[in-house]
């Protein structure tokens, strides 16, 4: 089997303190594991570097490139030669403040970045109630990254849950959707599985989650269990609830094959319907689930 056909993934589950240098050198650390142990695309969870609390995002916020988070992960993907997903950070940019994650090259280059399209604005059972709207700024575009072994898009956790994001990944070319995500105790055991395999048989892609590991104590209780799923909804590799790091390997042959054999791509009714990218401005204030200012359905 050839090189490109396998692609070795490392997700770094790790357990996000309140200190963010420590977080960072942990993230680092991990990194360096994951390409020992042969990966080649490294990810890391929804905000890694500062708790999951959107009161806190303000103070643990950088800027590109300046920022110490981000010049870590340069030299970490530099160092290690992987591409590295960098999770998620709090993005100051000028007046705004986003959910991103920065995306580099082997070189250390940066590659790309992805602003969370999808807004955390719930009430959910248990008392859980969050609004990143409040703190956060919506990103306005859909992120497909080239590689060596092929392109993989990039989207931030409540993204997954619009079906269309993916969708238009893959018809940008995507193979595998990398998804830093910080799902909780009640929505992960609803839906963190369900989501990542339902994804992945509609779009026929790998899905690779990668989640924070649990601390009880959190004021934010993070899921665990990042996963990687292949294109026939089968989980590949499993993590557990504590700190990991999760080893996979993604067999694109499988992927070639899964849609040779059930080629839903192939036999979509473009003639009755289109899902396009518009590319327009996003609202900052006004919450539109669909958001139909970054993509459209139409008849």
């Amino acid at each position: 089997m050839s090189k490109r056909e396998l692609v070795t993934v490392g997700i770094c589950q790790l357990d996000v303190l309140e200190d963010k240098q420590a977080n960072i050198e942990k993230a680092v650390k991990m990194i360096d594991r994951a390409a020992d142990a042969g990966a080649e695309l490294v990810v890391l969870p929804e905000m890694f570097n500062c708790p999951y609390h959107t009161a806190k995002f303000k103070a643990y916020a950088e800027s590109w490139p300046e920022g110490e988070t981000l010049r870590a992960l340069a030299t970490a993907a530099r160092d290690s030669g992987v591409y590295l997903v960098g999770g998620s950070i709090a993005e100051q940019d000028g007046d705004n403040l986003y959910n991103t994650s920065f995306i580099f090259a082997p070189d250390g280059k940066l590659l790309s970045r992805h602003r969370k399209v999808h807004l955390f604005d719930v009430d959910l059972p248990g008392g859980i109630s969050v609004k990143e709207s409040a703190t956060l700024g919506y990103g306005n575009q859909v992120t497909v990254v080239p590689a060596s072994f092929g392109s993989f898009g990039v989207a931030i956790c409540y993204d997954i849950r619009f079906p269309e994001l993916a969708r238009l990944m893959v018809l940008r070319g995507a193979q595998i959707i990398v998804v830093p995500a910080a799902f909780n105790m009640t929505t992960g055991p609803a839906h963190w599985h369900l989501l990542y395999r339902m994804r992945a048989v509609d779009n026929q892609v790998f899905m690779v989650a990668a989640s924070p590991a649990r601390n009880v104590d959190a004021s934010y209780v993070a899921y665990g269990h990042s996963l990687v799923v292949d294109p026939w909804g089968e989980i590949v590799a499993e993590a557990g609830t504590g700190e990991q790091l999760l080893i996979a390997r993604m067999d694109l042959d499988r992927l070639r094959k899964v849609r040779a054999q059930l080629p839903l791509l192939r036999h979509r009714r473009t003639d009755i319907y289109t899902l396009q990218e518009t590319g327009g401005p996003v609202a900052p204030v006004v919450f539109r689930q669909r958001h139909p200012d970054v993509y459209s359905g139409k008849e």
